[in-house]
């Protein structure tokens, strides 16, 4: 997958607020220092990181069309939520069933990409399009930049929150410790992305804040040595933070790094 950039892909990165510095042949990737960081990368690939200009976002005045596609099968049979997880906070995490972003026929549903998101669900307990809202502009920008949307790889998003005592529940509503290897093991992904505290801590098994947890890539044993999981932010709080969107674009190009690496 090459993260070369055509005039579109450019100029959506403008419209998120993203200036981008393009390499000469035969150079290497021009990589703009940041801020001091704690946070010290876990495996040996190397960052490309590109410059954001750090402004307020201005979202596109219409969402893009997603393409609908039918959900996974959830698991024939869900085990009962373990009383306690080890993990402070951790047993009261949701999630919900996988959904295929940028459907196309005939594309391949494994050793792609598995996003999770932390997404609370309407009032109703159910959650709308995807890629609806700011937010949800902003998170297919981003996949966008990435050329996800083109049919290399498949691409699914899995929304994860917190239980909210007396709150309608969705169908597809299940424990994380219990649905996540079930839904996600079958989807095989070589990469997982956790964008959120609540997705990064309970993926990566530690209790951190999201800022020390970013910025590396961890592993999910359950899913195979080739699949990594690294963690960002959550388009929503890039929206009023738009000083971290160079931390988050890094983060997408060491997702993606491991991703070529450790594809087919």
């Amino acid at each position: 997958m090459s993260l070369v950039l055509d005039a579109r892909q450019r100029a959506m990165l403008e419209e998120m607020g993203v200036k981008v510095w393009l390499p000469t042949a035969r150079q290497a990737p021009v990589v703009v220092p940041d801020e001091p960081q704690a946070d010290v990368p876990v495996d040996d690939a190397s960052v490309p990181v590109a410059a954001l200009a750090a402004r307020p976002i201005a979202p596109p005045p219409s969402p893009p069309p997603v393409a609908a596609s039918p959900r996974p099968v959830a698991p024939a049979a869900r085990p009962a939520q373990p009383a306690s997880t080890g993990a402070a906070g951790a047993s009261d995490l949701r999630i919900g069933a996988p959904q295929a972003l940028y459907a196309d026929e005939g594309r391949a549903v494994t050793g792609g990409w598995l996003v999770v998101a932390d997404m609370p669900p309407g009032a109703d307990g159910r959650h709308g399009a995807p890629l609806a809202g700011d937010a949800g502009r902003l998170l297919d920008q981003m996949l966008r930049a990435l050329q996800l949307h083109t049919g290399t790889a498949p691409v699914h998003l899995v929304r994860a929150h917190r239980a909210v005592a007396g709150a309608p529940v969705a169908e597809d509503d299940a424990d994380f410790e219990v649905a996540f290897d079930a839904w996600a093991v079958p989807l095989a992904p070589r990469i997982v992305l956790a964008m959120g505290p609540l997705s990064a801590q309970r993926l990566l098994g530690r209790q951190e804040p999201l800022g020390r947890l970013r910025g590396q890539a961890g592993r999910l044993p359950a899913l195979g040595p080739a699949t990594h999981v690294v963690a960002t932010y959550h388009p929503a709080y890039l929206l009023r933070n738009g000083a971290d969107k160079a931390r988050a674009w890094a983060d997408l190009c060491l997702a993606a790094a491991h991703f070529e690496r450790h594809a087919g």
